[in-house]
């Protein structure tokens, strides 16, 4: 499989795979000022929509994931689903039950609307306007309208994905039953922000950037996007995990000595080299500046009142050994639901990525949320 030198962006064009899409009936109204004109959203679907339309799941999928969060590499679907291991019949979220459906998020590039997507004749690049959690669970909604679903049975969500699971919680209460917040927080810390900041710098500062308008030229920021993975990469495991599995050892028979790598570098290599040939330099930054901008308790009385407005039965989900989203953010989420047990605790080496990693444990976090 070769690199676009441009963009790893689903396109027009591209083998749609398992995608469907609905597009918004008129323009989404945006937190931060103006005015998305049109949007879409591309979601996949497993399972099957009872007459009641009671046994719907939305899943939320995390900073560089997508729709497809279960079946096998195919058109269209450079990787295996996400979470293969967690969807299908018999698995945590049985799709002989439940109806499972996992859009694309807004502001990504894998079928929705984005800063990859065309606008007026071209991508929209740099005009692409700040969207914010509340942006993406609102184009969600629609999502939802149009799928004849008044009430999610449950909503499932780790990482970003949790920040928009527990944000359909708090702004549309009456239309979630059940929720579950993996690995996720009520608001942004700093940490989070400062450990943020270097990966959207090497997006920017890589030459191919031109300001976010790189579509129509030879090369794009893949560089700069390898370097804002190998960061946040770093941030998804563990402190143990990386010393145990790596050590000090070289990369065959590298020697650093004479330019060569370790082996936790080229660890690193490899998957910056398997985000570049799948995701877009610009909706990395459009979506890690929603992540930045999440808050739950913004301009609601801060995240004590927010949180206070959840009915869905909650369940919260940390990771022990998770430096990025530590367990008090876990902690803090529900102390605040009303009727929420104290979070349940991922015990994990994997850090982080432990929400995708350990699926006998989220499983049964899915299964007692769903009783």
């Amino acid at each position: 499989m070769t690199v676009d030198p441009v963009t790893g962006a689903w396109r027009i064009g591209d083998p749609p795979g398992r995608r469907q899409f609905v597009t918004g009936p008129g323009a989404l109204a945006l937190e931060a000022g103006g005015v998305l004109p049109s949007f879409t959203l591309a979601y996949e679907t497993w399972g099957t929509l009872n007459s009641s339309a009671s046994n719907a799941v939305l899943v939320e999928h995390a900073l560089t994931g997508d729709s497809h969060a279960a079946g096998p590499v195919e058109p269209g679907h450079p990787n295996a689903g996400w979470w293969d291991a967690l969807i299908g019949p018999g698995k945590a979220l049985d799709t002989d039950e439940y109806f499972v459906v996992v859009p694309n998020v807004l502001g990504g590039c894998q079928g929705s609307t984005g800063p990859s997507s065309d606008f007026d004749g071209r991508p929209w690049g740099s005009r692409f306007p700040v969207v914010t959690v509340r942006d993406q669970v609102a184009a969600e909604a629609v999502l939802a309208d149009h799928l004849g679903i008044d009430r999610w049975a449950a909503v499932v969500g780790g990482s970003m994905g949790g920040m928009r699971a527990l944000e359909w919680a708090v702004s549309l209460p009456g239309r979630v039953a059940s929720v579950l917040v993996l690995a996720s927080t009520a608001r942004a810390s700093a940490e989070q922000i400062a450990w943020a900041a270097p990966q959207l710098h090497a997006i920017r500062s890589d030459p191919h950037f031109h300001g976010g308008d790189y579509y129509s030229a030879p090369a794009g920021p893949v560089a700069g996007l390898g370097i804002a993975r190998r960061i946040a990469h770093v941030t998804y495991r563990s402190e143990p995990e990386l010393a145990q599995r790596f050590g000090r050892t070289h990369q065959g028979d590298e020697d650093p000595l004479r330019g060569g790598r370790f082996a936790v570098e080229s660890y690193l290599d490899h998957h910056a080299d398997k985000l570049v040939r799948r995701f877009d330099a610009n909706s990395y930054v459009v979506l890690t500046e929603s992540m930045n901008t999440h808050d739950v308790g913004r301009d609601r009385g801060g995240v004590a009142g927010a949180l206070s407005r959840v009915t869905a039965r909650a369940v919260i989900g940390g990771v022990d050994s998770d430096r990025l989203y530590p367990l008090y953010q876990s902690a803090e989420i529900a102390s605040g639901i009303p009727g929420t047990a104290e979070p349940s605790v991922v015990s994990s080496p994997y850090g982080h990525d432990s929400f995708l990693i350990e699926s006998g444990q989220i499983a049964s976090l899915v299964k007692a949320l769903l009783g």
